[in-house]
């Protein structure tokens, strides 16, 4: 289970990201690069999205990956594997702002020029722990520790 999810979760770009605000939950699409040890997630958000804001009022997110949907057979049956974590903005003038961000221009090279619009900025969401849920009746939760295992057997 744990290969599975650590496999998704570095294959996968695009996610569901889940914030919490006053109204409650609230959850939009975001692209994402996971840190080869998946110690974390990368997200390069704009400050004038609700989930940015929501997440600087409230770290605590949920990241949702799925197996694409053929749009034939049981949905039910599809992998899908959710992180939590705790987000935070890396500052420009931080030191690890650089390698964050050459790492996450190689996943996303087309991102580059938003660099330069004020209101972007870069994340990282710490991992947790994760749900995977395999397919049907095929469901468990994974600690942070047993995911990064999983990452360097990879």
């Amino acid at each position: 289970m744990e290969i599975d999810a650590a496999r998704m979760l570095l294959a996968s770009r695009w996610a569901a990201l889940a914030t919490l605000n006053d109204d409650g939950p609230a959850a939009s699409m975001v692209a994402y690069v996971p840190e080869p040890d998946l110690s974390s997630v990368l997200l390069f958000l704009s400050g004038l999205a609700e989930h940015t804001r929501d997440l600087l009022a409230e770290p605590r997110v949920s990241l949702v990956i799925s197996e694409a949907d053929s749009g034939s057979g049981d949905p039910q049956t599809l992998a899908r594997f959710t992180v939590r974590g705790i987000a935070e903005k890396i500052e420009r003038n931080a030191p690890d702002f650089d390698d964050a961000w050459l790492r996450y221009l190689e996943r996303f090279p087309d991102a580059a020029p938003r660099l330069a619009l004020a209101d972007f900025s870069l994340f990282r969401v710490t991992v947790v722990e994760g749900r995977y849920i395999g397919g049907f009746a095929q469901a468990g939760t994974i600690p942070f520790g047993r995911l990064a295992a999983a990452a360097s057997e990879l």
